[in-house]
């Protein structure tokens, strides 16, 4: 139940986060990523909001994702497009390729999915293992404050068929030593004002300091970190951020 977009959460997340909507990840990586002649990876790819347009702009890239369910959308709008969708069910801790890759991009903040240090630290030297020689690393990060604002949001999208989805959203549990917190997800599907269907998720998110995450990094094996603020490449983080972009290097 924990972090596992069922369907219902996997239909609000297609509704909200369609194919193609950027935060400003889409255009900031498809120049960072302009270029590579390796194949690129995409863990945690969901139903291709950001796969999908890499695709389209002639990059190489391959995507895991462990939820059947984002897979099944990720995989109808690639069909949709005609494009090869290279796409596989697997897990942040167990995935494995016979091929390396010139870049992993992990955007919008779902490495923070990783809850454990321990657990996160060993994803980190997954992805150095890898990375060709010289290929890098790119991991978005949400600051803290986008943890812990208001509780309680009800939120609502209207389907192609006219029926209602709703998310409520309240958090639970925060732990500031773990640096972790834990939201309960209520989805429901509404229709003629009888419900039709509900579920409940939980969703567990672990926020890290600039430094740490940098020295994370550096203790996995990467060199050349680079933290950016807002896909500003190079400007350094600000407070006021709402994403901070860390690009590192596997040393040739």
């Amino acid at each position: 139940m924990n972090n596992r977009y069922g369907t219902l959460a996997s239909w609000v997340y297609n509704i909200d986060k369609p194919v193609g909507r950027s935060f400003g990840d889409i255009e900031y990586y498809r120049e960072r990523l302009s270029g590579c002649v390796e194949p690129v990876l995409e863990p945690a790819v969901g139903n291709g909001r950001f796969f999908v347009p890499m695709l389209e702009a002639g990059i190489d890239i391959r995507g895991f994702d462990p939820s059947e369910e984002m897979l099944g959308y990720c995989r109808k709008a690639c069909a949709v497009r005609s494009l090869e969708g290279r796409l596989s069910r697997q897990t942040f801790e167990s995935f494995s390729y016979d091929t390396t890759f010139a870049a992993i991009v992990v955007p919008l903040g779902s490495f923070q999915l990783l809850t454990g240090l321990d657990q996160a630290k060993a994803v980190l030297k997954r992805f150095y293992d890898h990375l060709a020689p010289d290929g890098r690393l790119m991991i978005d990060l949400d600051p803290i404050g986008g943890f812990l604002g208001a509780s309680g949001n009800i939120r609502s999208w209207t389907t192609e068929d006219g029926d209602l989805l709703t998310l409520t959203d309240n958090r639970v549990e925060t732990d500031f030593i773990a640096q972790t917190t834990v939201s309960q997800l209520r989805y429901e599907h509404w229709r003629h004002t009888k419900l039709v269907d509900s579920e409940l998720e939980l969703f567990s998110l672990r926020w890290w300091g600039v430094n740490e995450f940098a020295m994370s990094l550096r203790e996995a094996g990467f060199t050349d970190v680079v933290a950016s603020g807002n896909y500003q490449y190079g400007r350094a983080p600000q407070k006021d951020d709402e994403t901070i972009s860390f690009e590192a290097c596997r040393p040739a």
